[in-house]
This record gives structure tokens, sequence and C-alpha cells, in this order.
């Protein structure tokens, strides 16, 4: 059904102006893309309508444009016509062959992906279901977009419109004062009670007696991907967690309930013993994550925790020498409102289209008191070579 190959590659020095084309690397950030560039060159040109497979995370994104690649990077190449509403579902098929892959060395993950099996929908003929592939993806972007709108309402974020501090939060943001603090004197770790458990033996998803997101080294989903029992768990929230030991330096604004489990701590603002909101912390997160010198103690160097972390500086907004708290809340609030601008549209876009296709008849719904969600499990499945 696929074809791996290998793509040119070259670095990033040869990029040029342009948003024609992704520059598609290892890593996991960002889908893949590590920045846009104009035309390169026609012969490391990968099309639009492949996937890039990163040989670090071993991660699978689909192209829908042009692309060049960085080292370690494979195409994966589709031998059949895959509607374009079923791309997602494909993806998903891939990306769960990423544990096989990552068991084996780099010179044998062309075979290895080669000779994996998958399992597809198939319809009574023995052909492949793309119907039920395209209706099952429809039917979960419903469910999502009722979720985001219904999100969007409760937090207030529904309205994008700035407010005149907003604007001039912007308008202002260059000429700003700034100066260097000391973050220990700014934060103070947070102790935790150290946890029995191995991230190994851990769901990756929240369970009854484990719903407790775990944080460590990981800069997936900031850190929080395995679960643990809130028994003699140190519950935190509105911190910033900071890496220990991991080969991607990153701190992270945590808003919900989480414990540290291992190779990370928290940090709580602690300067006159003042309460900061979560923009606030979430301006001080960029802040921390400007120090150039951090990311060179993580991984192979040990960052060694909070006793170097302690002693960096960083740079803030100021007013009369302290640091500028509605400043940073301000600027904050109005890049929100300007990143959840498009969503907003896109969540309007889509009700409006659902709209539509209900009111002519349910053109992909042809059944309205069954939901593809239901019929998943009973579907009939066909293991195909890939």
């Amino acid at each position: 059904m696929f074809e791996i190959e290998n793509t040119l590659s070259f670095n990033s020095d040869r990029l040029v102006d342009g948003a024609e084309y992704d520059y598609i690397t290892r890593t996991s950030l960002n889908q893949g893309i590590l920045q846009t560039t104009g035309f390169v060159n026609e012969e490391n040109i990968n099309p639009a309508g492949t996937w890039s497979l990163g040989l670090l995370q071993m991660d699978f994104f689909y192209r829908n444009k042009p692309w060049y690649a960085g080292q370690f990077v494979r195409k994966i190449v589709p031998k059949i016509t895959i509607p374009e509403n079923a791309i997602l579902f494909f993806q998903t098929l891939l990306n769960l062959q990423k544990p096989i892959l990552l068991q084996v060395l780099v010179r044998y993950v062309d075979e290895t992906f080669r000779n994996t099996k998958i399992h597809l929908p198939q319809m009574q003929d023995g052909n492949i279901d793309f119907d039920f592939m395209e209706s099952f993806i429809r039917e979960l972007e419903e469910e999502r977009i009722r979720e985001l709108s219904a999100y969007l309402t409760v937090s207030g974020l529904s309205d994008a419109t700035l407010t005149e501090r907003e604007k001039l939060a912007l308008q202002n943001f260059d000429t700003l004062e700034w100066q260097e603090f000391r973050m220990g004197d700014l934060f103070d770790r947070v102790s935790t009670a150290k946890l029995p458990y191995k991230a190994a033996d851990l769901p990756k998803e929240a369970t009854a007696e484990k719903p407790l997101p775990c944080l460590t080294s990981s800069f997936m989903n900031q850190g929080l991907n395995y679960y643990a029992p809130k028994e003699n768990a140190t519950v935190l929230k509105h911190v910033i967690s900071i890496p220990s030991n991991s080969d991607v330096y990153r701190a992270y604004y945590q808003s919900h309930d989480f414990t540290v489990l291992s190779d990370a701590y928290a940090i709580r603002w602690n300067l006159n013993d003042r309460e900061i909101s979560a923009q606030e912390y979430l301006f001080m997160v960029a802040c921390i994550n400007q120090v150039t010198d951090l990311p060179i103690y993580s991984y192979k160097n040990k960052l060694g925790g909070w006793n170097v972390v302690q002693d960096k500086y960083i740079m803030l907004p100021v007013r009369d020498g302290a640091p500028d708290y509605a400043a940073m809340q301000d600027f904050i609030s109005a890049v929100q409102k300007l990143v959840i601008k498009d969503v907003v549209k896109y969540a309007e876009d889509k009700i409006n289209a659902t709209k539509k296709v209900v009111k002519n008849k349910d053109e992909y719904k042809t059944n309205e008191d069954k939901s593809f969600l239901s019929v998943a499990e009973s579907a009939d499945y066909k293991e195909i070579p890939r």
C-alpha cells in the first residue's frame, strides 16, 4: 500500500526566504516543520500528498505542500489513491506502527515498515471501505468542533476582539524597558513526594485508579505522558515545570493538576509573595525558554536541576524597577486572542458547513439514529500487507 523512500537532504543554511515549501527535519515538534522556505532546487523537492517519517521519534506527518528534508527523514508514498477525508484515518494507522519501528535500528526501518501489516475496514466485495473512513473522520470532526465551540464559550474566548489595553500592549511592546532577574530570586522550587513508580509501568491514558498526570522530562504533551494514583502524590497546579534530564529543553506552564514523577521539577513564583496570573506565568515561560545556555546542560551534560537553574538570569519587562505585571498580562491576553481568532473562525466555518450538510438531507449521514462511532467496533476489517 505504501513505499518508503530515502530523501535527498541538505542543511538549513541553504534555505531562502519564502513559504512555498516546508523544510522537514526528524523532530516531532511542529509536525516536523523547522521552517518554510522558497525554492532551493528541483531535485530535492518531495511532492505533496506524501508522509514524512522522522527517524528520531518515528512520527508520521502528512505533507499537504511540497517539502524539502533535512537528515534522517524518510518519505512515505501511497501506492493507492486515498480520498482527502480518509487521510487522517491512514495517518492514525501509520502512527500506530511507531512502537514497532522504535524497536529496530535505523538501517532496518525500511524493511520493517514494508513487512508490517495494518487492518483496514472493507466492503462486502472485499475492497477498502473508504466511505466508512471518510464518514468516521467527519463524525469525529463534528464531535471535536462541538467540544471546541463549548470551550470557547465557557472560557470567554469566543469573542476575540482586543480591548484598548491589549491593543496598547501590542503597540508598545518594542518600547518596554527590560531588566535581568536571577531565577532564584523570582521562583522557589516546589518540594514533591517521591513516587514509587517507573514510567514504563504506568498507563499512558487516565484511568479511574490512576487519574493524575505525571511529569517527566519529555517535551511531548508538556511532559505529561503517564498517569498515577493521587494517593501519596503531591498534587500541583499553576506552576512552571522544568526538565532536569532531557534531549529537548522546554519549560511549560502547568494549568491543571499533575504530579512530578522523574527527571523534572516544578517552580512557583515567590517574589514579594505575590500571586500571579496564568497569562503572567505564560509570559515568564517564554522568557525562561529564551535563556540560550540552559539546553547545553540537558541530557548528555545533565542539567543539574534547580541548583544550576536558580543562578541563571532571565529578562523581564519592568516599571519602576519591578516586574511590569500589567504589561505581561495584557500582552499575553492580546496574543491569545489573536491566536484564537483563527480558531474561532475555523470553528464557525465548520459549524456552518455542518449545518448545510444536515439541511441537505444529511449528505454523508445515511442514518440519523446510527452513529459511525457506535459501529466502528463492528466494522468488518481485513488485514492487508503494507
